[in-house]
């Protein structure tokens, strides 16, 4: 076998060693563009994970980089001299040019053939090679020759950073977070070897024009830096080398192969160096690759499938965790208006991967002083108590705890009446300790509904049968209710989500929306409103509310999202109308806000409204984020106590980006850039999640579906996790306290247990 590897960066020349390794009579042959010392950069990073797994695929270069790494526990986190310590992290950095020295030692070693200063640009001359490796970095030219049949796409991140060196020691991974009149500039800084350290500064764009810096001005980068971190830097310079300013470019490819040719390293993908190093990913997926050539000699088809397979979703998920880290450095200076220990908290938890918990697990000293802050912050004179249940305010309504029941349709009703279906599925959610129980969707009229098991509140019998519900959970519990109100709009008369998806009912009633466009080709298009319309169904609107207070509702939502009526104003996608309630992003919110302005006036002022919107079409030319902070301000403007924050559903052909706590930043912003309280949701699964949620500040609220569907006392389960003792268990279920606290309380032992066991061995 002949391999041809082009580019002889960490990635190929780890490849070419292992490969060799376990093929020796297979030809290796690897071409750099640069000399053998040539370097761009400073030090690379490698987290215990990592180099755990170097080891075992080659003692030989784990023993080479182990003998010539800086290696730290501790991580701090600075601002303006402020300084927190965070320990139990577990990572080392290297020279990248000692790394690539080592390397090439390590290839010598085993028979790989290396050739420097060879410039591939045709592809030719390898006829005769069976497997040729593109690891020829960002701007692989190889790739670029083929980036259709790749599927290559290249998105350039909005911040600026610029990649430099010191001669300052460093102790610990830091970083120096500096204020300066024109924004925020984060330093990225860590030691690889004695008297070098990395230092890779960021800002947003706006910062970076501002102070006035140039691409490839290094004498002025270097000027303006030193000065303002100048105490970050105590007494010692920068060094450059080719230190230009850039923006940080988000590589993804459709496929990683085409004929003989594999795609490697940042030719293939590319993560943000805020999670670590792309050497470090270059690397694993070296090991991927090897692996699957190694198993598949005989057929390089084979080979390539089983690397995409094994590696490709790994890849995704580094990625996408990479984004989320890259969104909150591009978000700085919003987090900036937060105190320092719940600055630094965000920073630690920014990828999502790590949580209040886990870093708990790692150095309980830095969480026990962000949950006091935390608790501080709000007046709460118990510092140990868990974010999640600690009391929330809005107007005269007191929250026992910040867990919200998210409006879930239980398709249930008769003729618009709720059910003993619905009486247990509220009452048992309200036993079981939810601070707020947000109603279903519930119509303002009889052709308001979804679906013909959709709840109402337009008739006196439909009062009467929810204020039986409110009676039950005001007596007998702490919870506190709120209806969520709303009309279907083009997305009414359909099926039940267990009979069919999105399929209308026979003899289906008109629809009603922004714009003549219907939601699915099964559906039929709506009539666009009039403004005879708009004030029937303001009306209504105002009716509902009138019965809400009746009922005794403790909370109206207005239901203003996943493309319902009201929501069918906002988004361009749905709204194409060319009078006064289309066009610019005030035109379409005037029908909305007027029905929730005239709601407003008749709902008792010393009771809230919240009102849910759709923050993202996730699909293109949708709502934008510009126009999503401008609908959040005037509603707050109008009298929104609390905006719920929800995306999607407007458009059938939506993609959305599903994962773990998906829909949070979206609240983030609003709650941040508006300043109104939020409620976030969105696959938020344990109290792990909702506490680093509520710490960060992301949300004030966090609402739960699913989870509470088959699990109506997740907040006792979570309460005996957290040791909360809770005061509001009803008497007659209070001996169950004495099991459930003991039983759950050593199952978290036995998880932590197991997790401290999992964690990678120290290499220090």
């Amino acid at each position: 076998m002949k391999i041809t590897v082009i580019g002889g960066g960490p990635g190929g020349l780890y490849f070419s060693i292992l490969t060799k390794k376990a093929i020796p009579n297979c030809e290796i042959n690897v071409y750099e563009r640069n000399k053998p010392d040539d370097s761009f950069g400073f030090g690379v990073v490698f987290s215990d994970e990592t180099l755990s797994e170097f080891l075992t695929r080659d003692p030989k270069s784990y023993e080479l980089i182990r003998t010539n790494f800086a290696y730290w526990d501790d991580l701090d986190v600075a601002r303006d001299g402020e300084i927190v310590r965070i320990t139990g992290n577990g990572f080392c950095g290297c020279s990248r040019m000692k790394l690539l020295q080592l390397l090439h030692q390590r290839c010598r070693e085993e028979g790989v053939n290396l050739h420097f200063e060879a410039e591939v640009n045709d592809l030719s001359k390898f006829n005769d090679s069976d497997i040729i490796v593109a690891a020829d970095g960002i701007g692989s030219q190889i790739r670029s020759q083929f980036e259709e049949d790749f599927g290559t796409n290249i998105t350039l991140k909005k911040n600026r950073f610029v990649w430099m060196g010191s001669t300052r020691p460093l102790d610990a991974f830091t970083y120096f977070f500096r204020n300066t009149p024109e924004g925020l500039i984060v330093a990225h800084t860590y030691q690889y070897e004695p008297g070098r350290s990395t230092w890779i500064f960021e800002c947003s764009n706006e910062t970076f024009e501002k102070l006035g810096f140039e691409v490839a001005n290094e004498d002025d980068t270097v000027q303006k830096l030193e000065k303002i971190f100048k105490q970050e830097l105590d007494g010692h310079h920068l060094i450059t080398n080719k230190s230009h300013w850039r923006q940080f470019p988000h590589v993804v490819n459709e496929k990683w192969h085409k004929d003989n040719i594999v795609l490697l390293g940042d030719a293939k993908a590319t993560a943000h160096y805020s999670i670590g190093s792309g050497t470090k990913l270059a690397m694993e997926c070296a090991i991927g690759l090897s692996d699957a050539v190694v198993a598949n000699q005989n057929n390089i088809q084979a080979a390539f499938e089983q690397y995409e397979k094994t590696r490709r979703n790994r890849v995704e998920m580094i990625q996408y965790a990479a984004n989320v880290s890259l969104d909150w450095f591009e978000n700085m200076d919003r987090h900036n208006q937060h105190n320092f220990l719940q600055f630094a908290f965000g920073c630690m938890t920014r990828s999502k991967k790590v949580t209040f918990e886990n870093l708990g697990i790692r150095d309980k000293s830095f969480t026990d002083k962000v949950l006091n802050n935390f608790n501080n912050s709000i007046g709460n004179s118990d510092l140990k108590t868990p974010p999640a249940f600690t009391k929330f305010k809005l107007r005269d309504l007191d929250l026992n705890n910040r867990i919200v029941m998210a409006p879930m349709g239980q398709y249930s009703a008769e003729n618009g009446e709720i059910t003993d279906w619905h009486f247990t599925h509220y009452t048992s959610r309200a036993i079981g300790g939810v601070g707020l129980i947000l109603t279903e969707m519930t119509a303002i009229s009889e052709t308001g509904r979804i679906t013909l098991g959709c709840t109402g509140i337009y008739t006196k019998n439909q009062i009467d049968k929810w204020k039986k519900i409110i009676d039950f959970i005001h007596t007998n519990t702490s919870s506190k209710t709120g209806i969520q109100l709303g009309h279907s709009g083009r997305k009414g008369a359909i099926k039940k989500p267990w009979e069919a998806t999105n399929e209308p009912i026979e003899n289906p009633w008109e629809l009603l929306s922004a714009s003549p466009i219907s939601f699915n080709d099964k559906m039929a298009a709506p009539r666009e409103m009039s403004l005879e319309d708009m004030n029937k169904i303001t009306a209504e609107f105002v009716q509902a509310t009138k019965n809400a207070e009746e009922a005794g509702f403790d909370l109206i939502e207005l239901q203003v999202h996943h493309g319902f009526l009201l929501a069918s104003f906002l988004s361009p996608l749905t709204n194409i109308r060319k009078d006064e309630f289309g066009g610019s992003i005030e035109n379409r919110l005037k029908f909305p806000l007027r029905v929730f302005t005239e709601m407003r006036k008749v709902f008792p002022q010393n009771k809230p409204m919240s009102v849910r919107i759709s923050a993202s079409d996730w699909a293109e030319n949708g709502i934008t984020e510009e126009e999503v902070l401008i609908i959040a301000e005037a509603f707050k403007q109008a009298g929104a106590d609390i905006i719920n924050v929800s995306t999607g559903n407007t458009v059938s052909y939506q993609q959305p980006q599903v994962g773990r706590m998906w829909q949070v930043p979206f609240s983030d912003s609003i709650r941040n850039e508006v300043h109104i309280p939020t409620i976030t949701t969105g696959y938020i699964q344990d109290i792990d999640q909702i506490n680093t949620i509520l710490i960060n500040g992301k949300a004030d609220l966090v609402a739960l579906g699913r989870p509470l569907l088959l699990d109506p006392y997740f907040v006792r389960n979570a309460q005996a996790y957290e040791n909360f003792d809770a005061n509001d268990i009803p008497k007659q279920y209070l001996a169950g306290k004495s099991h459930l606290y003991p039983f759950v309380g050593s199952e978290r032992k036995m998880i932590e247990g197991m997790k401290k066991a999992l964690k990678p061995e120290s290499h220090k």
